[in-house]
């Protein structure tokens, strides 16, 4: 049988590889795109949960003129019916922040306890972020 009227029934080498770069680039573009958006709904969760947690805090303040003293007390008191982790780190480990002056309780503001290149606290423009309504508080005391 002549050399040139063989049949072959696979790929060249030429083509497994001219498929598997044209593969990788596809990958490589792909890839970055999807974990940006894990970081951004990451970050999404997270400013809607800090969001939730200082309003509750706001509403609890609302009611009974003083902050709560730990945030477990916004469960018991039903104003969260559990205090949502942190998306970054699966745990409720929010850094909570004492109210000025000589406010009663314990829990003013939350934030986020840190780490990576999280978008600065603030950004989201949720709410007043425990501060009391004007008017209110020990400052317009006379």
């Amino acid at each position: 049988m002549p050399a040139h009227a063989r049949t072959s029934r696979g790929f060249t080498m030429i083509e497994l590889i001219v498929v598997m770069a044209v593969l990788g680039l596809l990958i490589s573009l792909a890839v970055p795109r999807y974990l940006d958006a894990l970081e951004r709904g990451r970050q999404q969760v997270l400013d809607h949960d800090l969001a939730q947690i200082r309003e509750a805090i706001d509403h609890y303040y609302g009611d009974r003129g003083a902050y709560p003293e730990h945030l477990d007390d916004l469960v018991t008191a039903r104003y969260l019916r559990a205090i949502p982790p942190n998306p970054y780190t699966d745990e409720p480990d929010w850094v909570v922040v004492a109210p000025p002056g000589n406010f009663k309780g314990s829990v003013y503001d939350v934030r986020d306890s840190g780490g990576g290149n999280r978008r600065p606290l603030g950004d989201a423009g949720t709410g007043t972020g425990g501060a009391p309504p004007a008017g209110e508080g020990p400052a317009s005391s006379p």
